[in-house]
């Protein structure tokens, strides 16, 4: 029996991984990667490397044996139908009899156009008959941390979130969920919504940057509209822009508060600050 991590070479899972080392010999983890050289520090660490291609269900045929436990990372092409792509994971995971499918959805209450594509996995994973477990994921700390540049420049934290409060956590957090569920007993055909302990709005985050730089940094909320104008501005391709827009319409609207606990609780420890995360993003 193999614990298999679908995309691990990218953010998600590389902590997912690096977690597991922790916790089960290595040669009972396979880590399916895109490209093999990404992933030659895990083979020398004992991980088995599977080089698979989500737009390739091919290279799918015999990676999973019956018994294996699979976490199947959502994919984050959103022009190659990811639906599809998921899909060619779930197919080759019933072939093979595994025992338990993840998959890292989004929370439940999210009615964006992002969470579309999870819905409609959900959907096909769920008819397949594979024992599954949905991991809904909230938003990522890094999601603001890992895009500072432009706050700091103009001193201002631009959104279309209104008064809307997020329950984030760092990568790590979820990443160690999605552990707990591959190692552990009772998961089966569960379903956890998982966010940070502490929700936060953009009031609190732009203070929480100007404590950290000492700098005077404003929440200036716009409408939906106007920031897309202001993606596509960027640079951003104007699908795209909308997708990320329509999730701060969701956040103004309370769809990315989450209370369950369930992360806390997977995890075995509270979930991460903001603050910290803050702090740490902006000594970095």
């Amino acid at each position: 029996m193999s614990i298999v991590v679908t995309g691990a070479t990218g953010h998600l899972g590389r902590h997912v991984v690096e977690q597991l080392l922790e916790k089960v010999p290595a040669e009972q983890i396979t880590a399916v990667v895109r490209d093999e050289a990404k992933a030659a520090d895990l083979a020398a660490r004992g991980v088995k490397l599977a080089v698979a291609d989500y737009n390739a269900p091919e290279t799918f045929d015999s990676l999973f044996s019956a018994g294996d436990k699979v976490l199947l990372i959502s994919g984050n092409e959103f022009d190659k139908g990811r639906v599809q792509q998921h899909t060619v994971v779930i197919e080759a995971a019933k072939a093979a009899g595994v025992a338990l499918l993840g998959y890292t959805s989004a929370v439940g209450s999210l009615t964006a156009a992002l969470a579309d594509d999870h819905r409609a996995t959900e959907e096909v994973l769920v008819a397949s008959g594979v024992p599954y477990v949905l991991l809904r994921n909230g938003w990522y700390h890094e999601n603001y941390t890992e895009n500072l540049a432009p706050v700091l420049e103009h001193n201002a934290v631009v959104a279309a979130a209104g008064e809307g409060r997020v329950s984030s956590a760092s990568r790590a957090d979820y990443a160690a969920a999605a552990v707990a569920v591959l190692t552990g007993e009772g998961h089966e055909n569960k379903t956890y919504e998982l966010g940070g302990d502490e929700a936060w709005s953009f009031a609190e985050y732009a203070a929480e940057l100007s404590k950290a730089t000492g700098k005077d940094i404003a929440y200036n909320a716009v409408p939906e509209e106007v920031l897309v104008g202001i993606l596509t501005g960027a640079g951003l391709p104007e699908p795209l822009a909308a997708i990320f827009a329509g999730v701060d319409a969701s956040i103004a609207k309370g769809e990315l508060e989450v209370s369950s606990g369930d992360l806390s609780r997977l995890a075995g420890r509270p979930t991460s600050r903001i603050a910290d995360a803050i702090a740490e993003a902006v000594k970095g």
